[in-house]
C-alpha cells in the first residue's frame, strides 16, 4: 500500500459515499491478501465481535473505518445495518 493520509470516518457515513468500478489494487497478488484479510476479519467479527479498520478508497479520497464485519460476499464486505463497501475499493483490513 502506497504511503497515503486516510481519513477516519464514522460506519454511519458510508452510505452516502460513492464508489467508481476501478479496482484500487495493482496486483493480483495483493487481491488474494486482501480477501485473505477479508475472510480473517469476518471470523474474528462473528466469533468475538472483533472491530478491525478498512482502508478503502471512495470517488473523491482514501478513507478508514473501524467497525466489525458481519459478512463478505463476492463483492462486498457488508458491516452492521447493512452498510457495504465494494471489496474492489478496500486497500487493506488491519486489526
Amino acid at each position: 500500500m502506497v504511503a497515503t493520509e486516510f481519513q477516519m470516518i464514522e460506519k454511519e457515513q458510508i452510505e452516502n459515499l460513492k464508489f467508481p468500478s476501478t479496482e484500487v489494487l495493482n496486483s493480483t497478488e495483493q487481491i488474494n491478501e486482501r480477501q485473505a484479510e477479508l475472510n480473517r476479519a469476518l471470523t474474528l467479527g462473528n466469533r468475538e465481535h472483533t472491530k478491525i479498520k478498512i482502508y478503502f478508497e471512495d470517488d473523491t479520497s482514501c478513507k478508514v473505518v473501524e467497525t466489525t464485519v458481519w459478512g463478505v460476499t463476492d463483492k462486498r464486505v457488508i458491516l452492521k445495518q447493512g452498510v457495504v463497501i465494494p471489496i474492489h475499493r478496500v486497500h487493506s483490513v488491519k486489526l
